[in-house]
């Protein structure tokens, strides 16, 4: 008995001492939990004491190429809340003084709480309650924000615009959303970031460095100055500048020709592969998506039937006609197919294929030069014929094919061509497993798809491809990746947009498309294009539509030596090549080489003034 008392004595002070052990190691890990892990803890404790408030930076602001002031920043101002330091106050005169519904307010408190709205949601840290207080409901509540216990007012800035043109360019900027923070930590809940267009792509040098500055509070949570002086704050760092290649009084001129069209124009410095104009139509004001109103309107235009918000000039993917010519004559040449005397035969079609596809009156038969000239289909429907069909030159249709898509290739189709803006589409240029997959285990030959050799078919191109081809052909042989930034404030552009890319195509091969191409501006299908004082050289292309008339395009380069631009223009649905775009290029080429003095005012209105109608969602365009 005596052994038994001292036994559950003994085990009596073990378990005393174990649960002694036992409750300091939950509060050891308990204070650890809150000191390391509980960010509510910390938010809490750094609150108490001190204010964090983000300076935010001026964003940097966007210029010509003439230094032409297109975007600026204007003061806005959000007012934001902690929600721990809200004491009892007249929400109604809050409401009024921020002219808003108690509805409203009750609505944003509660989004604000909500974390699956707004993640990592805590009392203890800032929340936007109302952005974009315009200077005038800035003042009306500053003079009251004593009333609002936990309610302070964050300096902010806006964008404005100085012309209602290139919107789609620009771009926009926008509340960040869960997957931005996610993916980039300089974010926070309520921060803005370009959501399209040069703001966007170019977010990251536009933004500028955040500051912060650290603020006193006293007992009972009233701000009490700058903590240590503010030896502890951090200056905000402006973003940088940008110099656009644009041109922005072309810009504006384009956009008024293409007025009650659809479509685009394109212009590029071929040495540089600038790009000097980048117009689509429909556009939009880009001052409608500025401030609270900006949600709205946004609906508004995402719900027109005529996609203002789609940019055709490098997402839209058109059959680009007979601008595609010019590169099939260059394979044929490169790949020994033709000389630049070979004659083919054309009897208003293509005869191999009972005349079709069909062509118009000219000349037979002839050689390239007066094939480009007068746009002739049955020629580059020969050269596509003797290059797929023999098998002197390639083992198989296959091989064939796959050989001239990597001359397309080359020459900026079929691909991203990698302009400085986000969206771009890529076209579409068919290999042999396309055509294996469609005909299966049928032979299958150049008659089976001869479409492709005149830009129809399965071939698509943007705009910027087109315009593109004119650049590499007044380059002879070689393009510079187009893009629309010209300068970074104190920084360099991308490599890809200094070097050459070459096609692989002899040189002199690009002397005879260029020969050609003037020829179709002295006396072929592009007469609308001479000028008395610069030599231009041009090809029109009319795109087959089945589901409406067919869409008007041009491309032009120009002088014919040391050329200094190239153009490209494609309307939808405004019938031949030189019945719309070919005028609309002759505009935009006199008063890219005569300035505002070209004797062309009449024609601009006169073209602003033409109606072109869409038809039924017209040739896969949102593809």
């Amino acid at each position: 008995m005596e052994n038994f008392k001292k036994y559950a004595y003994e085990n009596r002070r073990f378990i005393v001492i174990g649960s002694v052990i036992f409750v300091l190691l939950v509060y050891i890990v308990r204070l650890a939990l809150l000191q390391l892990v509980d960010s509510n803890y910390k938010a809490s404790a750094d609150n108490n004491a001190f204010l964090r408030k983000v300076l935010y930076p001026a964003r940097g602001v966007i210029y010509d190429r003439n230094g032409q002031l297109l975007v600026y920043n204007q003061p806005a101002y959000d007012v934001m809340l902690i929600m721990r330091e809200i004491q009892a106050f007249d929400t109604l005169d809050f409401c009024r003084t921020l002219g808003i519904t108690k509805e409203v307010f009750d609505k944003r408190i509660a989004d604000i709480k909500n974390k699956k709205l707004n993640p990592g949601y805590s009392s203890y840290v800032p929340q936007v309650f109302m952005n974009q207080l315009s200077s005038y409901e800035y003042g009306a509540l500053q003079e009251k924000l004593y009333k609002f216990p936990g309610f302070y007012i964050q300096n902010r800035t806006i964008r404005e615009y100085t012309y209602p043109n290139a919107a789609l360019l620009l771009g926009n900027i926008g509340e960040v959303n869960r997957r931005d923070i996610k993916e980039d930590n300089y974010y926070n809940q309520g921060d803005y970031a370009g959501r399209a267009g040069v703001e966007r792509s170019y977010e990251k040098w536009l933004r500028g460095k955040k500051g912060i500055e650290v603020l006193l509070r006293d007992a009972r949570g009233r701000i009490k100055g700058r903590f240590e002086d503010g030896r502890h704050d951090e200056v905000p760092i402006s973003g940088k500048n940008l110099t656009l290649a644009i041109d922005i009084n072309l810009q504006i001129l384009a956009e008024k020709l293409l007025k009650n069209k659809v479509g685009s124009i394109v212009m590029i410095e071929p040495a540089t592969g600038e790009v000097l104009c980048l117009a689509s139509s429909p556009g939009y004001d880009p001052n409608l998506l500025v401030g609270r109103k900006r949600g709205k309107n946004y609906a508004m235009l995402e719900e027109d039937p005529t996609k203002p918000l789609f940019d055709r000039s490098i997402m839209a993917m058109y059959p680009p006609g007979s601008t595609f010519k010019p590169t099939q004559g260059l394979i044929f040449l490169q790949e020994g197919v033709i000389t630049p005397d070979k004659l083919y035969t054309c009897a208003r079609g293509y005869p191999y294929h009972g005349g079709k596809p069909a062509c118009h009156g000219h000349g037979s038969p002839l050689a390239l030069i007066p094939a480009i000239a007068t746009s002739c289909n049955s020629y580059f429907c020969w050269g596509l014929h003797d290059m797929l069909d023999s098998r002197r030159r390639y083992p198989t249709v296959q091989e064939a094919l796959d050989k001239w898509k990597d001359y397309m290739v080359a020459q900026g189709y079929g691909y991203q061509l990698g302009i400085d803006l986000p969206g771009e589409k890529r076209g579409y240029i068919p290999n042999s497993k396309v055509y294996d997959k469609v005909y299966k285990s049928a032979r299958w030959n150049s008659s089976t798809i001869i479409s492709i050799a005149i830009g129809q078919g399965e071939v698509l191109a943007t705009p910027l491809q087109i315009c593109n081809l004119a650049a590499t052909i007044a380059n002879r042989g070689y393009y510079i990746v187009p893009h629309v930034v010209r300068k970074i404030e104190n920084a360099q552009l991308d490599s890809i947009y200094t070097h050459r890319k070459y096609t692989g195509i002899d040189q002199e091969h690009y002397r005879v498309i260029a020969q050609g191409m003037r020829m179709a501006v002295v006396g072929g299908t592009c007469r609308g294009l001479n000028m008395r004082d610069v030599e231009v050289c041009g090809k029109t292309g009319t795109a087959e539509n089945p589901h409406g008339k067919d869409h008007s395009a041009c491309m032009a380069f120009a002088p014919y030596n040391e050329p200094k631009v190239a153009i490209a223009v494609y309307v939808e649905n405004a019938g031949f090549g030189a019945r719309m775009a070919v005028p609309l290029a002759r505009v935009m080429l006199e008063r890219y080489f005569h300035g505002a003095q070209a004797n062309s005012e009449a024609d601009v209105e006169s073209l602003s003034n033409t109606v072109v109608k869409a038809t039924n969602n017209n040739n896969r365009v949102p593809r």
